[in-house]
């Protein structure tokens, strides 16, 4: 910036000679308020770079004290930098050490609620109210003002005796701009709890509702034992009326599809509640469930032998599966291509389930964030992979991820040996 926008370029220099040939109150005025608009343009660009960099690092890196540490790194350095270059000598004196002080201050208050975008609007009024400091004569022993040009305009405001006038002026300037800082600091603040409180109040709301659905759901669901204990016993009463076995056949199915029914429920109300059942019984059962409305290719590679049979709480595995296929279908809305696949697979006598897709895939820092109660990278609150999660620890399996940046990403629940049995088929 000092390379292009110098004292000649920024029109300072013709003020300046303006002041040295006829020496006024208001050509010293201008200088000074060109000489302050001058080292503002030139300082803001490091100083918002230090602090969005600081900040980037702290968030990427999950280290929080970065936020201070990389601006007091950076902001001397770029002094050094610039004065290694440039004859004009690039003072780093007072102002560049309150803007320092600025920056932790505002990280601290803020506590990390301050966007990055509303810390820049806030630097940039306190870098231009601390400029003003740089020309208020008592303050020179002090390190405001060292550059030669801010020296020279307080020698000439001594010498016209506008010493005093100058250096009131420049403090009720600053004051201006360091008082609409701090207004601004505190309500871009209040402002972003308000709405970060918002957001939590919704989810909570959400949870709540979600919560109560669910305990009625299960209040119904139970409800539901007492029709099927009643057409169990009259479904019996019928065997024991009757020899006819056209009847008797029918009183059959009756029966296996009152346990079906009745293993579901009870799949439903109670977590721990597994049965066995076939690969072809699960997955027919999670193409029976509805996937979603969009124009996404569902596609299946089924690798392993549909007459496996695993010891899963199908109801929970099911909807597992189903929210790893939503997720998987976010990731590829809006693509021409969109495909998900389920996949399933064996290896060394684990059964491998998996949802592919072939979205843009999933950067290192959000595969830390993915698993965290409320992370979502959508509108709405992320409490599917934590869903997944539960219930493959409950069936004693794994969860992992393969992703490749660009190219998609696959979620695999491996469920262990223990769980998986062959021997409806010969292969082992």
């Amino acid at each position: 910036m000092p390379i292009w926008l110098n004292v000649e370029s920024s029109g300072l220099a013709s003020l300046l000679q303006q002041l040295r040939d006829e020496p006024s109150g208001s050509t010293l005025m201008m200088v000074a308020f060109a000489l302050v608009m001058l080292n503002t343009v030139r300082a803001l660009p490091h100083y918002l770079g230090a602090l969005l960099l600081g900040d980037e690092l702290g968030v990427h890196l999950d280290k929080s004290w970065l936020k201070v540490a990389v601006p007091l790194l950076i902001i001397p350095l770029v002094y050094g930098i610039i004065n290694g270059y440039n004859t004009l000598n690039y003072h780093f004196g007072g102002p560049a050490l309150l803007i320092l002080l600025s920056i932790a201050v505002l990280h601290l208050l803020g506590k990390g609620r301050l966007r990055p975008v509303f810390k820049s609007i806030v630097l940039g009024q306190l870098l231009l109210g601390f400029q003003w400091l740089d020309v208020v004569l008592f303050l020179s022993p002090f390190g405001f003002g060292g550059g030669p040009v801010s020296t020279e305009v307080k020698q000439t405001a001594e010498q016209l005796g506008f010493g005093s006038t100058l250096s009131f002026y420049s403090l009720v300037f600053c004051g201006i701009f360091i008082m609409n800082a701090l207004i601004l600091a505190i309500y871009l603040t209040v402002s972003e709890q308000k709405w970060k409180m918002r957001q939590d109040l919704h989810r909570a709301r959400h949870d709540v509702a979600e919560s109560r659905s669910g305990r009625e759901a299960l209040h119904l669901v139970h409800d539901l034992k007492t029709p099927l204990s009643l057409m169990e016993g009259l479904n019996s009463l019928i065997e024991l009326k009757t020899e006819d076995p056209e009847i008797l056949r029918y009183t059959k199915k009756i029966s296996s599809s009152i346990q079906s029914t009745s293993d579901m429920v009870s799949e439903i109300l109670y977590h721990e509640k597994k049965n066995w059942c076939t690969m072809k019984s699960f997955i027919e059962y999670v193409r029976a469930n509805k996937l979603s409305d969009s124009a996404t290719i569902y596609q299946f590679d089924l690798q392993a032998d549909e007459e496996i049979e695993i010891h899963i709480n199908k109801i929970r595995m099911t909807r597992a599966l189903v929210n790893l296929i939503d997720n998987a279908s976010d990731a590829v809305e809006g693509q021409t291509d969109a495909t998900v696949t389920i996949c399933s697979k064996i290896s060394d006598n684990e059964l491998f389930l998996g949802v592919q897709d072939n979205g843009q895939g999933i950067t290192e820092e959000n595969k830390q964030k993915i698993w965290k109660a409320g992370f979502s990278t959508k509108s709405h609150p992320g409490v599917g992979l934590t869903f997944v999660q539960n219930v493959v620890k409950e069936h004693d399996a794994t969860l992992s991820i393969e992703s490749v940046d660009g190219e998609g990403t696959t979620f695999w629940i491996h469920l262990p040996k223990e769980r998986v049995r062959y021997e409806n088929l010969n292969y082992r």
